[in-house]
C-alpha cells in the first residue's frame, strides 16, 4: 500500500490489490469493538499521478461486511464502496501548521503531506472505509423493527400486542407509587 514517489513521472502509476483486514489498525478495531465484520479483503483501485507541485491519488476501495440492523436486530452483508482523492504534498505536519492563517479551499480539505521517497495509503484507505460504515445500519429501508412490548420481529411476523404507542421516557415509572 506504499507509492514510490520517484516512480511517478510522466505517465500514472495504478496500484490495484486485495489486502488482508488485519493490515489495517483501525478496521481491526472496529471488528472488536462489535461495529461489524468485514467479510472479505480489502479491494482497491487507486492511480497516482503528479500534478504541478504535488501527487494526485484517486480511485476506489471496496470491502464487504457484516452488520446488524439497528431496528430488528438482523445480521446482514453490506458492500462498502468508497471512492477517494488524495493530494500529497512534500512537507512535514509541523510546517503545514507553522503556514499562515488562510481560508481552505475543498483540495486543501482532502490533502496530506509526506516526507521521505514512500507514501504509505494504509490511513488513507481506512478512513474512508470507517467513513462509509453506516452509524445505524439498517437491513432494508421498511424495516420495522422490533415490538417494544414483546420483542417480536415485525418483518416476520406480527405480534398480539395492544399496538399502543409505548413512550421508553417515562417507562420506568410505570409501576411507581408514592407514599405519603
Amino acid at each position: 500500500m506504499k507509492i514510490c514517489v520517484d516512480q511517478i513521472n510522466d505517465k500514472p502509476s495504478v496500484l490495484q490489490a486485495e489486502v488482508p483486514v488485519a493490515s489495517f489498525p483501525v478496521l481491526v478495531g472496529m471488528q472488536n469493538d462489535g461495529v461489524c465484520t468485514f467479510t472479505i479483503p480489502v479491494r482497491y483501485d487507486l492511480t497516482a499521478f503528479r500534478e504541478y507541485d504535488h501527487l494526485r491519488v484517486e480511485g476506489s476501495v471496496n470491502v464487504t461486511a457484516s452488520l446488524t440492523c439497528s431496528r430488528c436486530l438482523a445480521e446482514y452483508e453490506s458492500s462498502i464502496a468508497s471512492n477517494m482523492t488524495i493530494f500529497f504534498r512534500r512537507g512535514t505536519p509541523e510546517e503545514v501548521v507553522l503556514e499562515e492563517e488562510t481560508e481552505l479551499s475543498e483540495q486543501d480539505l482532502i490533502s496530506s503531506v509526506y516526507c521521505g521517497d514512500e507514501i504509505d495509503l494504509t490511513h488513507e484507505i481506512e478512513e474512508q472505509i470507517a467513513m462509509d460504515v453506516p452509524f445505524r445500519p439498517l437491513c432494508g429501508e421498511y424495516c420495522k423493527g422490533l415490538c417494544p412490548e414483546c420483542g417480536t420481529d415485525l418483518n416476520k411476523t406480527t405480534c398480539s400486542c395492544s399496538g399502543k404507542q409505548f413512550n421508553f421516557k417515562f417507562s420506568a415509572l410505570k409501576d411507581f407509587k408514592a407514599s405519603r
